[in-house]
């Protein structure tokens, strides 16, 4: 049986790889052939599943201290995960953040290095910002923004927040007070106006705009194409193609929940094996009873226990996928 473990990372116990390689084991002790794909919903992990980090750059972080961040060159292409350098985490989380002074210039430093490297493709990973700057510190890191003319710039978003709602949306998880959102509303309203006078895009009543408090806009401004980021993962990675391959899917993440049917790698790849009429399963961490009928799965906490479930996550991801293959064998 040709099987295909195209999986998310369970966050904190297995990476991606880790979680597809211990598919692959169970498979190969069944003699069953498996392509091990770890997947991602264009957030955090997404530059791991697209080749992993071959650039680390010394850049401004959120709070203008210099940061080390990890990116990807290579092949006329580079990846940007924007959380490692704007990311809320390296501002301390939102008890150490300052929401207003917090900003994009190191994701903009990056995507002007690209752009010095030569690239004809550039990805950015949006999620986990510390930001509500409306992209404005990346737009002004970019030293002649219209060399991205000549670039495919693709940039990942999972949410639809408009621009101007991204500072009553995302800005109290990053530390803004009531007053501080609105004087965030304030700037966003006032950037808009400056994109659209500056390059004739108007990014208020644009779907996904507002993701990395307004980043998605300014770069849609500079020519930027936003996408569903477990589309673009699945575009770059060929998803479909080793679907359609495949006699049987397995996929997986950490917890199963409504939003993993909603732009998350269980759900795409759910839909994704539906539309090739291939029979696929998933192999979870845990899982909220409201949505245990979506998908045939393995939970490893209700098979094996939280204890075992967490210290030996790659153990009971393998013995889960035994399971699972031992029912579907042809």
């Amino acid at each position: 049986m040709r099987v295909l473990a195209a999986v998310d990372k369970f966050r904190g116990t297995a990476s991606a790889a880790e979680v597809a390689r211990a598919i692959g084991h169970a498979c190969w002790q069944l003699g069953h052939d498996c392509v091990e794909l770890g997947v991602a919903d264009g957030g955090e992990g997404t530059l791991d599943v697209l080749g992993g980090a071959n650039r680390v750059s010394t850049v401004t972080g959120p709070l203008g201290e210099p940061v080390e961040a990890a990116w990807r060159l290579s092949r006329g292409s580079a990846v940007i995960e924007m959380a490692t350098a704007s990311g809320l985490l390296l501002a301390g989380g939102a008890a150490g953040n300052d929401a207003l002074a917090a900003t994009t210039t190191g994701t903009g430093e990056l995507i002007d290095m690209a752009l010095d490297a030569g690239v004809k493709k550039i990805i950015v990973c949006l999620g986990g910002s510390a930001t509500t700057d409306g992209g404005l510190g990346a737009l002004r890191a970019i030293h002649a923004p219209q060399r991205l003319r000549g670039v495919e710039l693709l940039v990942a978003c999972d949410v639809t927040t408009t621009f101007i709602d991204a500072a009553s949306v995302f800005g109290p998880q990053k530390g803004a007070s009531p007053a501080h959102v609105s004087m965030l509303i304030g700037r966003l309203e006032r950037l808009a106006q400056m994109y659209l006078q500056d390059y004739g895009i108007d990014v208020r009543g644009i779907a996904g705009s507002g993701a990395a408090g307004g980043l998605a806009g300014a770069l849609v401004a500079l020519g930027g194409k936003l996408m569903p980021g477990f589309d673009l993962v699945a575009d770059e990675l060929d998803l479909y193609d080793k679907v359609h391959a495949a006699d049987f899917v397995i996929t997986g993440e950490g917890f199963l929940d409504e939003q993993s049917f909603r732009g998350k790698v269980v759900g795409g790849v759910q839909a994704m094996a539906r539309r090739a009429s291939k029979p696929v399963a998933a192999i979870v961490g845990d899982t909220e009873p409201s949505v245990a009928e979506r998908i045939e799965h393995v939970a490893l906490i209700g098979a094996f226990g939280r204890e075992r479930a967490m210290d030996e996550t790659k153990m009971c991801i393998e013995q889960a996928a035994l399971q699972l293959l031992r029912k579907h064998a042809r």
